[in-house]
């Protein structure tokens, strides 16, 4: 593992030369370890037969469907064993990032643009350029899609995950509860919360809408803050300094944090993704904001006829901004015995039929262009909305800068407890945004100065 140092704000850094560049709105036995701890010694091309590891970065969400994948592979290919190993999304980066210092990576894995440049620096991924310019799937994937990961985790473009699909931002909405109450389509971000403030009846155990404030909670605030604040940009025209605390957003967070307990549950505070999911689910909430992976739940919750899920609300003028959301993707860890086999997997995996199998249940955009062409696209209002979104002119993109090998770190573990300080009063939006800030600068600092 490259040597790595300690900033002034007390985060281990991995200095390394990673790209900058625009990234996608719209993410021979069990181990292939050599023991050795190091993410870039060891591993081999192996038989092309035998077991392989899959560690699943999304585990319990989507199990069932890489379970089905996996089954139908090894039934293609029955000289090759998988074993599946399902990691919650929020435990994911921690357990590589363990594996990677002390051994036991897997052969292949979820590789996601926002955690891909960390891994990178480690030198803990094969690089898949030359396996993709030789396979059946060369020139079948989404362009953008493979240049976003591509930007996110290499100083000279090399493809460390090919794409499986894209997400994108969703405010979903129960349709029945806004007609019963005489509401409008929260299309706009005034009428987001007139509606919040109209649908909640505390006492009676009803709420306009759910706030994440646990795991992943940051990346919806910014999704708010930018979305209100109009501001289109992640940096400042000299390219050093973040937007993220200048004062229209500071005003932003202000007024979405004012949100928590007023009209929404108390224990927001520390609800996941799935927790919030599950509750909307289960409730009588209003709206809740995440992405289309989560359509399925609500279709199995609702039926179709209860909600909807459109784009994020607009601003003034009618102009949509909205922060990035990361591609997701699959990559062969280093240090795999086995990265024949494991390539394999991720061939077969991104095929026209898997990965339309594997995004229809997701609910998210496919990779493979075969299979974005398929029906069920518009069949799922919310997926077709949010590519019109993205298409029509209507929306600005907020690029996030995953390319930062510090990003994920900054955007989870380091900033989620002082967020839950905010939503709780006990820290003030413009000093939870200044800190931010500040690690931001840093990292952008340290980049640029390994860049040369």
């Amino acid at each position: 593992m490259k040597n790595s140092m300690r900033s002034s704000t007390g985060r281990r850094r991995v200095p390394a030369a990673v790209a900058l560049g625009a990234v996608l709105a719209l993410t021979a036995t069990a181990c292939g370890d050599d023991g050795s701890g190091s993410g870039g010694s060891g591993g081999a091309e192996g038989s092309g037969k035998g077991k392989i590891t899959f560690w699943d970065n999304n585990g319990g969400v989507r199990t069932d469907i890489w379970k089905e994948i996996i089954a139908d592979f090894e039934k293609a290919n029955p000289d090759i064993d998988v074993e599946y190993v399902g990691i919650a999304s929020t435990e994911y980066q921690s357990k590589v990032d363990t594996a990677i210092q002390g051994g036991g990576l897997p052969d292949v894995g979820g590789v996601g643009a926002a955690m891909l440049a960390g891994f990178a620096a480690q030198d803990a991924l094969e690089p898949l350029d030359d396996r993709l310019a030789g396979s059946p799937l060369d020139g079948r994937l989404n362009e953008d899609m493979v240049e976003s990961l591509k930007a996110a985790g290499g100083g000279d473009g090399t493809l460390y995950s090919v794409p499986t699909s894209a997400n994108n931002g969703v405010l979903y909405y129960r349709t029945d509860l806004f007609e019963k109450a005489g509401l409008k389509e929260p299309s706009t971000w005034d009428a987001f919360y007139e509606a919040a403030e109209k649908l909640t009846d505390a006492g009676a155990n009803k709420f306009g809408y759910t706030i994440r404030g646990g795991a992943g909670s940051i990346a919806q605030a910014l999704d708010a803050m930018y979305g209100q604040s109009g501001i289109t940009s992640f940096w400042n025209a000299d390219g050093k300094q973040t937007t993220v605390n200048d004062p229209k957003n500071v005003e932003a967070l202000e007024k979405y944090a004012a949100l928590y307990k007023k009209v929404t549950p108390a224990a927001d505070l520390n609800n996941d993704f799935t927790k919030m999911v599950a509750q909307w689910d289960s409730g009588t909430i209003g709206m809740l904001n995440h992405n289309l992976g989560s359509f399925q739940d609500h279709v199995k919750a609702f039926g179709e006829d209860k909600f909807r899920g459109i784009p994020q609300p607009a601003g003034p003028g009618g102009k949509r901004v909205q922060v990035s959301n990361p591609v997701d993707g699959l990559g062969v860890f280093k240090n795999s015995k086995n990265k024949e086999a494991a390539w394999k997997f991720i061939e077969f995996a991104l095929s026209h039929e898997e990965n339309s199998k594997f995004n229809r249940s997701a609910g998210q955009v496919p990779a493979n262009l075969e299979a974005a062409e398929d029906a069920w696209i518009s069949e799922s209002e919310p997926t077709k909305l949010a590519a019109q979104a993205l298409t029509d002119g209507s929306t600005t993109i907020v690029q996030l800068p995953y390319y930062l090998p510090d990003w994920n770190t900054i955007s989870k573990a380091d900033n989620e407890p002082n967020f839950q300080k905010v939503l709780l009063g006990k820290m003030s939006a413009k000093e939870f945004l200044d800190t931010v800030a500040e690690q931001l600068n840093e990292a952008q600092a340290e980049w640029d100065e390994q860049k040369g």
